[in-house]
């Protein structure tokens, strides 16, 4: 039987994210939480840093070093460099490891093409003996303790880095799902565009994020919303770095376009779903998971247009991760929610 060899291995969950890499190794939890972020260096082709470490780097290299997220908008844009990531990941994490190579889930969004879909299992296989693959919504549901095998609806929202999942699931599948390419990335960009458009101020991606966890806000709040905060950037008129005063009513109305295209996706899930689960999920909620949940007053914004009641994940950040290690752990019976390749499928019946 193959059951019995894979006690041999530490099985891997990972959820592949545009800003974050999250590991989760069974027997051991999350091991692993470092941006995704890989320092190449292009005269030896070696990575030389990869994670928070490179993170420290992006915006700062010489002309012999880059830089670069290998992920956008939750998909792979540079093959060779996400493998790199992949492999030094399992390897940092995999010490003392078994005699057997590590099964491994990874949750990628649901909108994915099935080439996209090669590309993460292709390079997942650079360090695994099998690879299988989850929607990032299915993962999060089963990360947040939500009942997705039983005849229940639930309705997801996972703002992550490079995109939103919304996903109404029952008995263990996906019934409806929009995969939209708006989330924590083009939050960032939109403060930096109104930077430059209002106080012509350029500011960096980092910085950009800096503000956004500091002073972000989706949902009017009086008392937070004169919370001000220093920002340093070059100043376009004069060509030198300038420091100005930002107050959080300001970054919500930057962010006010990508926050209503994300509320507009959950609107229209809503609108094409079943009357059953429909009533379901009036009556439980809407759960929001990933780092976009973190954003302040989000969850009053959607519970104000939709006009239900919307919860917030324990952790959010780490739904996905936990949901992978949660089918790793329990294989047999949640393999019906992993998108299993058909060779390995055949193995697994006999």
């Amino acid at each position: 039987m193959i059951f019995n060899r894979f006690k041999f291995s530490r099985d891997i969950g990972i959820d592949l994210g545009t800003a974050n890499t999250l590991i989760h190794v069974s027997g051991k939890g999350v091991v692993l939480q470092e941006p995704s972020v890989v320092a190449m260096d292009l005269e030896e082709g070696v990575p030389l840093a990869v994670g928070e470490e490179a993170k420290l780097m992006l915006g700062r290299t010489p002309g012999n070093i880059r830089a670069v997220r290998p992920l956008r908008d939750g998909v792979i844009a540079d093959f060779d460099a996400a493998e790199q990531m992949i492999k030094t990941f399992i390897q940092k994490c995999n010490e003392g490891r078994g005699i057997l190579a590590p099964r491994i889930v990874i949750g990628i969004p649901s909108g994915v093409t099935s080439v996209e879909r090669r590309a993460v299992r292709e390079a997942g296989l650079a360090g695994a003996r099998e690879v299988h693959l989850i929607d990032e919504p299915v993962a999060a549901a089963i990360g947040a303790s939500l009942p997705v095998t039983e005849p229940i609806g639930t309705m997801i929202v996972d703002i992550g880095g490079g995109t939103t999942e919304v996903a109404v699931l029952s008995l263990g599948g996906t019934v409806l799902s929009e995969s939209v390419r708006i989330a924590g990335d083009e939050l960032n960009e939109s403060i930096a565009i109104y930077l430059k458009k209002v106080h012509n101020l350029v500011v960096g991606e980092r910085t950009a994020e800096d503000i956004k966890i500091k002073i972000g806000s989706a949902f009017p709040d009086d008392e937070f919303d004169n919370t001000s905060i220093e920002v340093r950037g070059l100043h376009l008129l004069s060509g030198l770095p300038r420091s100005i005063t930002l107050t959080s009513g300001e970054i919500r109305e930057a962010m006010a376009d990508p926050l209503s295209k994300i509320v507009e996706a959950v609107k229209r899930t809503l609108e094409r779903t079943p009357p059953e689960l429909a009533a379901d999920i009036v009556d439980r909620g809407i759960m929001l998971a990933g780092g976009g949940a973190l954003v302040r007053g989000i969850s009053d914004l959607l519970s104000h247009e939709t006009g239900i009641f919307t919860h917030i994940a324990e952790n959010p950040l780490l739904c996905v991760v936990n949901g992978c290690g949660v089918v790793l752990d329990d294989f047999k019976k949640l393999k019906r929610v992993v998108d299993t390749p058909d060779f390995i499928r055949n193995a697994i019946r006999d």
